[in-house]
């Protein structure tokens, strides 16, 4: 398969198998695409999905919007105003929900971009103190749409909402004035939708001796699910190639941070290939994943998961919970389950790959692991710690919740022994900017 193609809101009806599909699940799909941004491809399509098991296909889920991830009231907002075919309040309709639906969780835009001499450098997140995210907004589309996507706000065309830089010389500039950044994420979107020369533009500058503190640099992409061609067909993939192995020699750590949530993404001779091209260079692959529901909530499918990464060569790194944006009330998993669901997939596994951490919150203070259920004095309490945080003084430091079967998220749970707080809130709920703007 050399040949990319995408299937959008526009075009999906072409597909054989959709016209096979009831109606009203084709209508479904129309509706909801007009909230969440909608796309897929060809290797999806012929490689992944198994048509057979249509609607129920967890890759299907995976790029085919459903009618569950709008809740009732917005979906029938959206149907009503595409029943009057009035594009003009489709657009009006769809932006009111978007906009409820928390479009910039964890504190992306009122805590995560760093500001110099009193204007932000929007591109650039900066979080917690060895690690610094660019999203080059040449980057910030994908090869397919996952469904669930916490960034979700990227692809609907709202500039409000989208966050990109388009040159490098910012982040260079706040890199001269950090020292303290080990570490440079380039994320998305998917910085692998760039051709090879545009991506050694980006990254060729940090591999001067003056960056010498940048230590790793990671690739934040979905491409191995979504088009492994990238690395075998693709014209400019031994371009492509040829920059992982120069990043390589020049002795910084270079970090593939592949996304897998299925097996079956797993399975293809391309994708089998592709790990083993990315490898070659010296690369090193981790893996994750957040636990969704109608997906991947299965124990079972995680073990299987993880054993097939190890044996590709890759390193399992996260299990993540679904972040409180979009479509969380469909696919998010509860606390506890995901807890459960998360030992018994490590008891399935032998300790090559325990490396995954899990199951992870990526919240606004932090990334709190769930450590689980646990008695305290009599109790029955929910165990949690930081393994990341904006303050590293949280980090590793065990506090407790209130049990609670429901819960989906932090902001779901009440902290135990009757505290009013968790100790990292603020009386507001604010947090001080760690990475001070130098010139101030």
């Amino acid at each position: 398969m050399k040949n990319y193609k995408a299937y959008t809101r526009s075009n999906f009806r072409e597909l054989p198998e959709i016209k096979r599909l009831p109606e009203d699940s084709i209508a479904d799909i129309d509706i909801v695409s007009r909230v969440f941004p909608f796309k897929t491809n060809n290797y999806v399509v012929e490689k992944l999905i198994n048509w057979r098991d249509v609607p129920y296909d967890p890759i299907f889920i995976l790029n085919f919007p459903q009618r569950g991830m709008l809740k009732d009231y917005h979906y029938r907002m959206m149907a009503e105003a595409v029943r009057t075919g009035d594009e003009a309040r489709i657009r009006r309709t769809a932006r009111e929900i978007q906009y409820s639906l928390n479009p910039h969780p964890a504190g992306q835009l009122e805590h995560n971009i760093p500001v110099k001499n009193g204007r932000k450098l929007n591109g650039i997140q900066h979080k917690y103190e060895q690690t610094v995210l660019f999203l080059p907004s040449r980057g910030q589309t994908c090869h397919a749409y996952c469904t669930f996507c916490f960034r979700w706000p990227q692809f609907i065309g709202d500039s409000e909402l989208r966050i990109g830089a388009r040159e490098i010389d910012p982040l260079l500039e706040y890199l001269r004035e950090h020292h303290e950044v080990t570490d440079v994420l380039f994320t998305g979107g998917d910085p692998l939708v760039m051709k090879a020369s545009t991506l050694s533009d980006y990254i060729t500058p940090l591999l001067e001796r003056e960056f010498s503190h940048v230590r790793n640099i990671r690739l934040g992409t979905r491409v191995l699910t979504y088009w492994p061609d990238r690395f075998i067909t693709d014209e400019d993939a031994p371009e492509l190639l040829g920059l992982f192995r120069r990043i390589v020699a020049s002795g910084k750590h270079l970090a593939f941070m592949a996304q897998f949530n299925h097996p079956r993404e797993l399975s293809t001779d391309e994708v089998r290939e592709a790990i083993a091209r990315i490898r070659e260079t010296g690369a090193e692959i981790r893996t994750q994943s957040p636990i969704l529901k109608h997906i991947n909530n299965n124990p079972e499918l995680w073990s299987e998961m993880w054993k097939k990464q190890v044996d590709l060569g890759c390193i399992p790194y996260y299990m993540f919970m679904v972040r409180d944006t979009g479509a969380q009330h469909y696919f998010g998993v509860p606390i506890v389950r995901a807890h459960e669901i998360f030992r018994e997939a490590t008891a399935g596994v032998s300790g090559l790959a325990r490396t995954v951490r899990g199951p992870v919150m990526s919240a606004t203070p932090g990334k709190i692991q769930i450590l689980g259920p646990a008695e305290v004095h009599g109790e029955y309490l929910i165990g949690l710690t930081f393994l990341q945080a904006r303050n590293p003084d949280w980090i590793l430091r065990p506090f407790f919740a209130e049990y609670s079967e429901d819960a989906l998220w932090i902001d779901d749970l009440v902290p135990a022994f009757g505290e009013r707080r968790f100790f990292f809130e603020k009386d507001e709920f604010e947090y001080e900017p760690l990475f001070k703007d130098l010139n101030n």
